[in-house]
């Protein structure tokens, strides 16, 4: 079989994609690149094999999954250390909403709120 995606990148609309970077440099370890001269400014951040794209929302306040819809996250990114990873967003002070645990859909995760109030998983499906 024929591998034809390869990845995927999180586009974060934000009322202030400045604010949100540094957000996501300071806490998250995340590198930001700026293209704010673009007829459409963004800022792309970096970490490990990860990327968000930060935009403009024109005003819009950034509404999570859970408020429009009643439950769901607003990102999910595989990774294979979870507990290094919790442990390192803690220590950063990174607002953690949910610690990790294992799933009822057998997922072994734990969920952040980010600056912006997305709630954003961290985890992986287990074997078996």
């Amino acid at each position: 079989m024929v591998t034809r995606l390869l990845q995927s990148h999180s586009i974060f609309p934000t009322l202030d994609i400045e604010q949100t970077a540094a957000y996501y440099v300071q806490y998250l370890g995340f590198r930001a690149v700026p293209y704010l001269d673009a007829q459409e400014p963004l800022i792309c951040l970096y970490r490990d094999d990860t990327e968000i794209i930060l935009t403009c929302s024109r005003g819009q306040r950034v509404i999570p999954n859970r408020e429009l819809y009643g439950y769901g996250y607003d990102a999910y990114f595989i990774t294979r250390d979870q507990e290094q990873l919790e442990q390192e967003l803690a220590a950063a002070g990174v607002k953690i909403v949910r610690p990790l645990m294992n799933t009822d859909y057998n997922n072994k995760d734990f969920v952040i709120e980010d600056i912006d109030g997305r709630w954003i998983c961290f985890g992986i499906k287990q074997n078996g």
